[in-house]
């Protein structure tokens, strides 16, 4: 749930992020030889029970993460900012109640940092809405309803807008992040929109449509949206730096395919793992990372040379990716922390 972009005018340290490999427990990669050195370990942390997604702030070098546990009415949910060097929770929110007979939550899964008005936006899947949250905080600040099966959102800071996916209904939806109003709505029958990205310098947003094997590209200008073909099964996006290129993480194939958006045609796919479930690009290097949520991997591809640069082993489910300044956030959900918590552990990209 990155942007292809971020605006160059922010000062704010990124040194830190790269030393989130030296704090806590490690462990070594699969397949590496006995002798390490730091970017060959993996950070690994407990968080919470329920984890789903997270999104880094530059702004305030927090790593933002969702957690929901169980199904409808769910009871335990929380939005954590985390500390990107140590991986400690530095603050928990507890989503508003939604009905005061049961105690249910308004349960968050999908997240996307807003820096530039220092707001946090989620999706509120099992209550079909969004909602936005002060960065500073922690402050509720309002639920946007009618997005039906709210799974991914992404922000677009340059042009004001919030991008979400309404899986159940096959549409992309559009909030101004300054109002909080609905703006523009792209309906494809038939489609299930799940992975979402913007691409800051065009306006243009890329859904991973998991139901029609493609990828639907919406723009403010047009309310055709183009479709493009994609792998098997996609489920997460991610844009190279120059936007030119998308990278579709695919469930059913365990592959990741490298889409020439200006031909609209798959050029490489490269084999990851079962359970190919979320992507994210490292601008740095033009690496791509897959989390394998079947295989407990994640995967470091060159998409240039269609070829894996190594794989590392994660919790079991790992569940979504966040790059960041050369480093890979992975959470999971394989309850194996302290009283059942699911982890984040974090990586260096490259060697």
């Amino acid at each position: 749930m990155t942007s292809s972009t971020r605006r160059s005018r922010r000062t704010v340290t990124r040194a830190a992020i790269a030393l989130a490999i030296a704090a806590g427990s490690t462990a070594a990669l699969a397949g590496t030889a006995s002798a390490h050195t730091a970017a060959d370990t993996v950070t690994v942390a407990p968080l919470v029970k329920g984890l789903y997604q997270s999104s880094y702030s530059e702004r305030n070098n927090v790593l933002w993460t969702t957690s929901a546990v169980g199904r409808p009415p769910v009871v335990s949910s929380s939005l954590l900012k985390v500390d990107p060097k140590t991986l400690k929770v530095k603050q928990t929110i507890t989503p508003p109640v939604t009905d005061a007979a049961t105690g249910a939550l308004e349960a968050v899964y999908g997240v996307a940092v807003d820096d530039e008005h220092n707001t946090v936006w989620t999706t509120n899947t099992r209550n079909n809405t969004v909602a936005v949250y002060s960065q500073r905080t922690g402050k509720h600040l309002a639920t946007l309803p009618n997005v039906n099966h709210a799974r991914e959102i992404v922000v677009d800071e340059r042009h004001n807008t919030v991008w979400t996916t309404s899986f159940a209904d096959g549409s992309l939806v559009a909030f101004d992040s300054k109002t909080f109003e609905e703006k523009q709505r792209i309906t494809v029958d038939g489609s299930g929109p799940t992975g979402l990205v913007v691409n800051e310098r065009t306006g243009t947003a890329y859904a991973a449509d998991l139901s029609g094997d493609q990828v639907i590209e919406a723009t403010a200008k047009s309310a055709t949206p183009r479709l493009i073909p994609a792998g098997d099964g996609p489920i997460s996006i991610a844009l190279s730096k120059n936007g030119k290129t998308a990278y579709t993480a695919n469930q059913t194939g365990g592959d990741l395919s490298v889409i020439d958006l200006r031909k609209g045609l798959v050029t490489k796919s490269v084999a990851t793992g079962a359970g190919a479930l979320s992507v994210a690009a490292d601008d740095r290097t033009g690496n791509v990372v897959v989390v394998n949520r079947t295989d407990a991997t994640a995967t470091v591809v060159d998409p240039g040379k269609g070829t894996v640069v190594r794989t590392v082993t994660t919790g079991a489910n790992p569940n979504h990716v966040t790059v960041t300044n050369g480093t890979a956030y992975v959470v999971d959900k394989s309850g194996a922390g302290l009283d059942g918590a699911d982890q984040i552990h974090s990586f260096r990209v490259t060697r």
